[in-house]
């Protein structure tokens, strides 16, 4: 008997289907090789932009372009770049290179005796590149020049290679070799190591001037002040350990707080001239550190400890909590930092054998004890807000027991802090999926609380200034604002000229908003979305609102787009950028909005799909933006902020051109109940619809937005590859499914079962070679079409729900919450519990109708599944096998939703090729399906070649 392996193409001829001969079929090889582009940014100027090309294997490439000499600089194997902020340097790390790793892992390389990253500097200017070797990490000013920052890895020892010459030296000249007591002082010098730490390397890029701080711990940069804040654990008397800043400006090393201890949390204000970290100077090793809170301000000589167990804000049994970082109001007069309750401890003198582990579950708990062990280390990290006011030297307790949770306002700079309450409504949450809460406004300065809602649903948020706090509350479906001076709530939208929720929501949940574009200065105006357009609303109610855009008439949805990374206001005197996404042909581009109020189109093609958030240079007129569709890669262009002459400065696969590709479109039918329903059609390359195809049906809900996307060539973790399928000869059909409450399963069936019969009544479809896949809620729907029509070949069922009884009792492992949300509200939209509807859940559950399933089928469920439980994957396949129809069940063990490592993806795409090849193409079957994979044999032998 001969074996053959077919890892990339099983009888490639019967795939081309009159594709183009002299065009190559994408294979697996290509899924881990097609390049994205990843880390974009421009200069400040605008005049560069860099970027990595990365793969799903191989060394990842740096390239740099030169906007004013139109050309590109390539870096091999390097990332991380970072553009200096008076746009002279680029700054990034050169990585191993990765065939060289993979050996050395294969040779078990010692991790100590790995090469590490090398740091490079390229002058912008000059074209130079230096390299500097062992670095760790390195931190570049975000708003000042000529400095950088890196940390060093620790030092290794230089492998002595003439031991044999210095014993022959020893013999012969004793003289000259080191004495015994200089090898037993340098044997006990202090060595790096992570609790020592290692150098710390701040350099002057113009002077080349370096300060070396030798056993770095922790650092920081200031955002806007020349200052960098280290830890270091001291070298010997001449250099204590400590906290100690270096002034760019005056290259000066000081000292900050010299005590031996554990330091962390290391924080500066923007300017550089305060500073505030954590300590623990306790020498017991107490079972729960003592840490304090240090301050420290530009001329001190050393910096103070304001609170520590002592402090009279604190009950009893609290203490300053070193599990938050303390955080300076954007003013500087706040200093924000977090204190806690002591947590429980174990009795340290009691035997392992002795302590009782059970959990005891009540009825009264406000939370599963599921979701308790999967928050227990974050709860056990819990800290209640207080604030330090420097110049009153005054501490106040904000956040509470009773109130948890607290955010700042005006970055910290108001007057009051917005505080939340969940836990009396923890409990319902199980089967509503809804966490509502009680909020609060806590005064800054005397912790004073007043109450502004009960029991409201939403994510409540400060406006920039703090004037009001605003949300969306979903059971009204309509936004709120709370002015914080006058104490007054107000609805400031209502529906009836236009909808502000969801006009397609089709879930038995409230509908959720569209978002809103941000407020104009002074908190003055609010801007909301509708489906399609922006409004000006006043959140005082004394304007009427005001529709910026005219997009409902067309179908246009037009969006702010935020070109400032800091920008808190909008300004409505300046002309804006928008988005705009075109809802018929599902193209787009991008508008203006003047101060009058009129939009006009800047860039427009509905063709393409443009980027939601473009780059902005922060200091010139000059974006990167990408548009892509089904066959052009989403390379990045620049342009000008009117978008005049855009110049493609990327090409990251020129090598597309070799390959057969395909097309999408839009397709259009109607469905049983006469409704018209929409999809998207994939036809191969040299498309003739006098032939016949095999066509592939994969969909989720709704899906046909994206109609544009560009579905880059990869090893997925749950779906078809598009362009891989339809390179290979195969149609491909994503219906939108419309789902009716309560009969989510006969709604999928309806639209998709109406959807493929039109496709075959156009005559190019293959009726006899129709296969079907779906993962999570697209699996489910798999499972249920097939047990109820003959019509598909073969289908792929990923993470699939099949019992829902079963899983409406069931957890999420991932969050350990209850999964009976899913089934009363939200995506499985049965509406209700199953002692209120428990027809619903028997005829939507697959599972009892698998006697009726004439369908091959290759489930994929993973053991760490965190979102649907693995025992719905059994359950299916178990059944399947009992009725002894074709089955396999793909289980990536300690993978959790869909396979995440590369290996394991790799391998889930080369299996489903070959099932879907097998049923659809004629293809071999390969061993694996034949006779499975012993256990005996997993990791060894995957069985994937086949017989001849």
């Amino acid at each position: 008997m001969k074996y053959t392996f077919t890892i990339c193409l099983l009888f490639s001829t019967l795939f081309l289907f009159g594709q183009n001969p002299n065009k190559k079929t994408l294979g697996h090889e290509e899924l881990v090789s097609w390049n994205r582009i990843r880390n974009t940014e421009i200069s400040n100027d605008g005049n560069y932009v860099v970027y990595n090309l990365k793969a799903e294997e191989g060394n990842t490439t740096l390239k740099l372009y030169d906007a004013k000499k139109d050309t590109e600089t390539t870096f091999e194997r390097s990332e991380g770049a970072k553009i200096s902020y008076d746009n002279r340097y680029l700054i990034f790390k050169i990585k191993v290179d990765w065939d060289s790793l993979r050996q050395m892992k294969r040779e078990k390389v010692e991790k100590e005796d790995m090469p590490n990253d090398t740091l490079a500097i390229y002058d912008l200017q000059t074209q130079s590149l230096e390299k500097i070797a062992n670095v760790k990490s390195f931190e570049m000013p975000e708003k000042w020049s000529d400095w950088v920052v890196y940390h060093k890895e620790i030092e290794k020892p230089v492998k002595d290679t003439t031991a044999a010459v210095v014993d022959t030296l020893q013999m012969s000249q004793p003289d000259t070799l080191v004495t015994k007591k200089e090898e037993k002082k340098k044997k006990k010098a202090k060595k790096e190591g992570k609790k020592t730490g290692t150098k710390l390397v701040i350099r002057n890029l113009k002077t080349g001037k370096k300060e070396v701080v030798r056993f770095v711990k922790e650092y920081i940069l200031a955002e806007e002040g020349k200052r960098i804040l280290m830890n270091s654990t001291g070298k010997d008397s001449t250099f204590l350990e400590g906290v100690y800043v270096f002034d760019c400006e005056e290259e000066i090393l000081s000292a900050v707080f010299i005590e031996k201890g554990e330091y962390t949390n290391l924080t500066l204000d923007e300017k550089g001239m305060q500073a505030a970290f954590h300590v623990n100077l306790d020498t017991t090793e107490m079972q729960v550190p003592p840490f304090g809170l240090v301050y420290w301000k530009n001329g001190f000589e050393q910096a103070r400890i304001i609170a520590d167990t002592t402090s009279r804000i604190l009950a009893n049994n609290w203490r300053v909590s070193e599990n938050e970082s303390p955080q300076f109001s954007k003013n500087g007069k706040q200093l924000y930092f977090g204190i806690a309750p002591s947590p429980i401890l174990q009795d340290t003198a009691m035997l392992e054998e002795d302590i009782v582990n059970v959990e005891v579950w009540s009825y009264e708990d406000a939370v599963l004890h599921t979701q308790q062990n999967n928050q227990l280390k974050d709860e056990q990290k819990r800290t209640y807000q207080a604030v330090w006011h420097v110049a009153e030297n005054k501490l106040v307790q904000l956040g509470r027991e009773d109130i948890p949770e607290t955010r700042m306002g005006d970055e910290g700079n108001a007057d009051y802090i917005l505080g939340y309450d969940e836990r009396p409504y923890f409990k319902q949450f199980s089967w509503e999926g809804v966490v509502r809460k009680d909020l609060y406004l806590i005064n800054n300065k005397t912790g004073a609380t007043k109450t502004v809602a009960e029991a409201m649903e939403g994510r409540t948020v400060f406006s920039p200034k703090a004037e009001f706090i605003y949300w969306y509350n979903e059971l009204d479906t309509a936004w709120f604002a709370y002015e914080v001076k006058v104490e007054k709530l107000r609805q400031i939208t209502d529906n009836n000229t236009v909808k502000f929720y969801n006009e397609i929501h089709d879930s038995p949940s409230q509908p959720w908003p569209y978002g809103i574009a941000g407020w104009t200065e002074n908190d003055d105006y609010i801007l909301i979305n509708d489906r399609y357009d922006i409004w000006k609303i006043d959140p005082r109610g004394k304007e009427k609102a005001v529709k910026l855009t005219e997009g409902r008439a067309n179908k246009k949805t037009y969006r702010y787009v935020r070109l400032d990374r800091e920008e808190r206001n909008i300004d409505l005197s300046q002309n804006l950028l928008l988005h705009v996404f075109d809802g018929n042909t599902k193209g787009g581009g991008y508008a203006s909005l003047n101060k009058k109020e009129e939009v006009k189109n800047l860039i427009f093609d509905e063709n393409f799909r443009f980027f939601r958030r473009p780059q902005k240079a922060q200091n010139a007129d000059k974006l990167i933006f990408t548009k892509e569709n089904f066959q052009t890669f989403p390379n990045l262009n620049l342009t000008n902020l009117s978008f005049t002459n855009p110049m493609k400065i990327t090409d990251a696969n020129p090598q597309q051109a070799d390959y057969s590709w395909g097309s999408i479109e839009l397709y259009q039918w109607t469905d049983l109940n006469g409704n018209v329903l929409t999809g998207q059609l994939v036809k191969p390359e040299n498309f003739d619809p006098t032939k016949q195809y095999p066509m592939l049906v994969n969909f989720y809900e709704k899906s046909s937005d994206r109609l544009h996307q560009y579905r880059t060539p990869l090893p997925g973790r749950s779906t078809i590859n598009y362009p891989f399928y339809a390179s290979k000869g195969y149609l491909i059909f994503n219906p939108d499914v419309p789902y009716r409450t309560g009969y989510p399963g006969e709604s999928a069936l309806n639209a998709v079962l109406s959807g493929v019969t039109s496709l075959i009544d156009k005559g190019f479809v293959n009726r006899d070679k129709i296969g079907v896949q779906g993962h999570s809620w697209g699996g489910y729907q798999v499972a249920y079409l097939i047990n109820r029509t003959d019509i598909f070949a073969c289908a792929e069922s990923g993470a699939p729900v099949v019992n829902m009884f079963s899983a409406y009792g069931g957890i999420r492992w991932g969050s350990g919450m209850s999964r009976m949300f899913q089934y009363e509200h939200t995506q499985s939209r049965i509406g209700g519990t199953i002692w209120e509807y428990p027809l619903r859940y028997l005829e939507n559950s697959p599972i009892f109708t698998l006697d009726k399933c004439n369908t091959p089928v290759l489930i994929l469920h993973n053991d760490k599944d965190g979102a649907v439980p693995w025992y719905q994957g059994i359950e299916y396949f178990v059944g399947m096998r009992r009725l002894n129809k074709p089955a396999w069940l793909l289980n990536y063990n300690d993978e959790p939703h869909w396979p995440v490592k590369l290996q394991n993806r790799k391998d889930f795409n080369i299996r489903m090729q070959q099932y879907f090849d097998h049923y659809l193409m004629d293809a071999p079957m390969p061993r694996w399906m034949k006779r499975g994979v012993p256990a005996i044999e997993k990791g060894i032998l995957q069985g994937l070649e086949t017989e001849d």
